[in-house]
């Protein structure tokens, strides 16, 4: 069963959510809140599987909420919606830690689809779209808590071949697809993931293809 935290200030947007999340009997609504900081309170209160987390909000909003989020329960995954689309909202909520953003205008199936995605680990963005948003707004340079050059990744104890793996994670290819790349079984692949995410601090892709580009490992259009 997946535990899901709803957090939207519109109370009718909350209601068709769990209408559409409780048809699935894997999935169970255990909480709502109408602002970030309601949502940070009931994170540690109700300790959801997963959280969908407005953007625009009062008191607190979505990404500041998701950052607070993020430190207070790790385990947490979110899954960020907005009425806009904006790449730089896109790119703001990953950054926070979100695991995923999906527009509102999405279909129901859509959204039941992204709750499991980021339950099980996964980004519920498509690689091609975060390397496009990425490659737009995400530019090599230092950025606080991040990898900044490619010389940091090797102070930060990576391996050529885990600079590799995050080359390629960043292009947008799965565990398959590299493993076919590198001439290696899929689950070498996993280890060098779970390694190389401890080592860059980032706990999803979409995190990791963050670091990449500013690390200067991609570039916009590559």
């Amino acid at each position: 069963m997946i535990t899901v935290l709803l957090v939207d200030d519109h109370v009718v947007v909350r209601y068709g959510l769990r209408l559409i999340l409780e048809a699935h009997p894997d999935i169970t609504v255990v909480g709502e809140a109408g602002d970030g900081r309601e949502a940070v309170s009931r994170t540690r209160e109700l300790e959801p599987d997963v959280i969908l987390m407005d953007i625009h909000m009062p008191e607190l909003d979505g990404i500041a909420a998701i950052e607070q989020i993020t430190r207070a329960a790790p385990e947490a995954r979110i899954l960020a919606l907005s009425t806009f689309d904006l790449d730089e909202y896109v790119v703001g909520a990953l950054r926070a830690g979100a695991s995923g953003f999906l527009p509102k205008d999405v279909s129901p199936e859509e959204i039941v689809d992204g709750v499991r995605v980021v339950h099980r680990g996964d980004s519920a963005v498509a690689p091609r779209l975060l390397t496009r948003l990425i490659g737009t707004f995400v530019r090599a340079g230092p950025r606080e808590g991040t990898a900044a050059s490619a010389a940091e990744l090797s102070a930060r104890g990576l391996s050529e071949r885990e600079r590799e793996v995050l080359t390629l994670i960043a292009k947008g290819h799965s565990n398959a697809d590299i493993a076919e790349a590198l001439g290696v079984a899929v689950s070498t692949v996993k280890n060098h993931v779970t390694n190389l995410f401890a080592k860059i601090d980032v706990h999803d892709r979409a995190q990791a293809v963050i670091v990449a580009y500013e690390a200067g490992l991609i570039t916009p259009g590559a």
